[in-house]
């Protein structure tokens, strides 16, 4: 399988349990990485052959935006929905959130999870 990649997708969002979180857009750092067959887009030089990246970060930046979960572990999980229902030739994505300057002493703290299509 090939590898489609959108790296360091940075969308102001509200995540987080503390009261200022839950108020405040903060900066959300997003890394996609999802695997199909790339071959048919090659071949045919066809947008309608290719997983289009661009549609997928833009349905995750409304996601993030018009959302507010408490925790990572579960916008990095919605996240992960999206990109396997947005195009059904994604067999398996890793998707990664960080949320910059979140812990003291840490450039960023976050969540990193595996996902395949026929895991249900």
């Amino acid at each position: 399988m090939d590898q489609i990649v959108i790296r360091g997708l940075l969308v102001r969002g509200i995540v987080g349990i503390n009261p200022d979180e839950r108020t405040k857009p903060q900066d959300i750092l997003v890394d996609v990485t999802m695997w199909a067959d790339t071959r048919p887009a090659a071949v045919s030089d066809d947008i309608e052959d290719a997983v289009n990246y661009r549609t997928i970060a833009k349905a995750i930046i409304d996601h993030i935006e018009a959302g507010d979960p408490m925790l990572v572990e579960r916008l990095v999980a919605e996240i992960a929905g999206i990109c396997l229902d947005a195009d059904q030739r994604v067999a398996e994505v890793e998707v990664a959130v960080e949320k910059p300057g979140a812990l003291r002493f840490a450039r960023s703290v976050g969540v990193v999870i595996r996902r395949r299509r026929d895991e249900g």
